[in-house]
């Protein structure tokens, strides 16, 4: 089994060279770059399937460089920042990051988001569970795909595993904070803002209409449920 190739991009070299000793000792590939037009590049060459992308670069901003990044491919992206205010971990999450972790950060737990990420691509539950259809959506958890009629939809790993996590209980209101235990491994500062930053960004994707939705309902004051 070929190893799982990590993009690092980082303009400080103490950090890019830390990471890159640290997760190839690790069993990872690992390839950095000090700024967004060189990661953009990479992108195309290297392809990696998880980029750790600092938010504070010296050409491009982390925030265009992820958005840029999930237009162009569903790569996991991990932000990295010196930045702590819920707002700027919002304004990461919407632009397309998948975790976000903020400086200083020990490796160990770095490692462990890494390793959860690429868990939650790859899936955990057995091959053997029918698609979930309804009102002509079908969710594919062997697949991880998602079609609504013969169009399918482009949702990151984190997405998928939201609405699926809503599409298996129909009917059933799930409150925020039973959405973050469920779908992250890791409690993202206390704020449930996040569920909806995602929902926000289903919904896009998903519904025709997203500002009337058909599939995932708000449940004023509690949280979400799946259509019936």
């Amino acid at each position: 089994m070929s190893a799982t190739r990590i993009l690092v991009v980082d303009d400080e070299f103490s950090i890019r060279s830390l990471l890159q000793r640290y997760l190839q000792r690790r069993d990872y590939s690992v390839e950095v770059a000090e700024n967004g037009a060189a990661a953009l590049q990479l992108l195309k060459i290297f392809q990696p399937q998880l980029v750790i992308l600092d938010l504070n670069l010296p050409d491009i901003s982390g925030y265009e460089v992820c958005q840029q990044m999930r237009q162009e491919t569903g790569v996991l992206i991990l932000m990295l920042t010196s930045r702590v205010s819920p707002s700027d971990k919002l304004m990461g999450f919407s632009q397309g990051a998948d975790d976000y972790l903020t400086k200083p950060f020990n490796l160990p737990e770095l490692e462990a988001r890494v390793a959860a990420l690429l868990r939650r691509q790859r899936g955990t539950q057995p091959p053997t569970l029918l698609p979930l259809i309804h009102s002509g959506l079908m969710i594919d958890l062997e697949s991880r795909s998602v079609k609504r009629g013969e169009e399918l939809i482009p949702l990151t790993a984190l997405e998928f595993d939201l609405l699926y996590a809503l599409a298996r209980c129909p009917g059933k209101v799930l409150r925020r904070s039973q959405l973050i235990q469920e779908v992250w491994d890791f409690n993202h500062g206390g704020d449930e803002r996040v569920v909806d930053v995602h929902i926000g960004q289903i919904r896009k994707k998903l519904e025709k209409d997203p500002s009337q939705p058909q599939f995932i309902l708000t449940v004023r004051g509690v949280g979400y449920k799946f259509a019936p």
